[in-house]
């Protein structure tokens, strides 16, 4: 089984994020967890790879435990858990310190960026994202 490089992100909570109960509305979570998965991929695939591809959300089920609030210092831990054929399965646990706010498991399709078709993802670029690959190391 490959252990894939974990990769973190830090979320910025915006004024508009607020919902009328004083935390962060449940449709943020949605674009941070789009945005902490694109920067998974475009922190260890190369350009050409980041360049001819697009990413899209097929399926998000989030876990709500904590309210997140406008001050809170948040980080997004992304794990890349599958890849199978042009789909990636992830899990993004977003956290407050050690206090896991939201837990979220997604599904994602690659689209060839110019026929937005499915597009498998070759083995010596899945490699990119495991650690201790040869391919992973070479980036290093």
């Amino acid at each position: 089984m490959s252990s894939f490089i974990p990769h973190q992100f830090a979320i910025a909570v915006d004024p508009a994020d607020i919902d009328f109960m004083g935390h962060v509305n449940n449709a943020s979570y949605l674009k941070w967890v789009q945005d902490a998965v694109v920067d998974h991929w475009r922190a260890l695939a190369p350009a050409e790879a980041i360049s001819g591809h697009v990413w899209v959300a097929t399926n998000h089920n989030i876990t709500y435990r904590r309210p997140t609030f406008l001050n809170d210092v948040v980080i997004a831990h992304v794990l890349l858990e599958k890849v199978h054929g042009a789909r990636a399965f992830y899990e993004t646990i977003i956290k407050r310190g050690e206090v896991v706010l939201a837990e979220v498991k997604s599904s994602w399709c690659c689209l060839d960026a110019v026929t937005l078709r499915p597009a498998r993802l070759a083995r010596d670029l899945i490699d990119k994202f495991v650690a201790g690959s040869p391919a992973a190391l070479a980036d290093a």
